[in-house]
């Protein structure tokens, strides 16, 4: 979150200015609500009395803020989103939990994004500039990174964690305590049970690799030398039929320590669900 933003009142901000907040008369700002400077809420948007709205976001036609919402800097909220909503757990209890929206955010049409559950985190949190194409679902406790794509329809049941630049496929549903890690790729309609390694491709119903994401790592600017050293430890997990065990010692042994390694590394040992094999 941008740590420098001066939140203002609703009535103080009213006249600002340049900075204008601009509310149509068909919208509801419940009183304590706060909304940074440049603010602009359109038609019969809803904004409940506990939410936050950092400079020049804008809401458009028919959103809904609800709960105890922050919604970062810059973000753009499209006609019949829902944010901070109680989440579709039947262990809820109206527990004062959350939802962190980082800044430059896109929330297309009909996007409903939960805040968290008391029994877990408390909070599901949205880094920066994210794309939520329409009809994607985020569930409670989820955590998202930075720079990711959630093409239309996608689904994150409760606790998935997505690392920053994955991309997720149309119709893809995650299940519940999920990883998909950096650079990875969730094709259309894959239904993800395990978790996903950086930088791979995964595939269907059950989710399984299909490769690595190539078009990704070029646009991340990936070196040659760094590629080399991801195809290898990609054949070492999927194409050398070693255990899990075998393959993290091969890796260590074989590829030159880098950060990517180490990312790689660290993810298969922290992998609670087992990866997409």
């Amino acid at each position: 979150m941008d740590a420098d933003i001066t939140l203002a009142d609703l009535p103080e901000a009213a006249g600002a200015g340049a900075g204008e907040v601009r509310i149509h008369p068909t919208a509801i700002v419940e009183k304590g609500a706060q909304l940074g400077k440049g603010v602009q809420v359109g038609p019969f948007c809803v904004i409940g009395s506990k939410a936050i709205l950092h400079d020049w976001v804008r809401l458009d036609s028919h959103v809904t803020v609800q709960g105890r919402t922050t919604i970062g800097a810059r973000s753009a909220i499209y006609q019949f989103a829902t944010l901070g909503v109680i989440p579709q757990d039947l262990k809820f209890r109206n527990e004062d939990t959350e939802l962190i929206l980082g800044p430059e955010n896109s929330v297309r049409q009909y996007v409903n994004i939960s805040i968290g559950t008391e029994g877990w985190s408390g909070r599901t949190v949205i880094g920066r500039r994210n794309l939520f194409m329409v009809y994607v679902h985020v569930a409670h406790d989820c955590v998202v990174g930075d720079n990711c794509v959630f093409a239309n329809s996608v689904s994150l049941a409760g606790h998935v964690t997505v690392r920053n630049h994955a991309f997720i496929g149309g119709y893809a549903g995650v299940h519940q305590f999920v990883k998909v890690g950096e650079l990875a790729m969730l094709g259309g309609g894959s239904m993800v049970v395990q978790d996903v390694p950086p930088f791979v491709m995964v595939q269907g119903d059950r989710a399984a690799p299909i490769g690595l994401n190539m078009v990704g790592l070029k646009r991340a600017g990936f070196s040659t030398e760094e590629v080399k050293d991801i195809k290898a430890m990609y054949r070492l997990l999927y194409n050398e039929g070693l255990t899990l065990e075998d393959c993290l010692v091969r890796i260590e042994r074989e590829i030159a320590n880098s950060r990517w390694r180490q990312m790689f590394v660290h993810f298969l040992k922290a992998s609670e669900r087992g990866v997409c094999r």
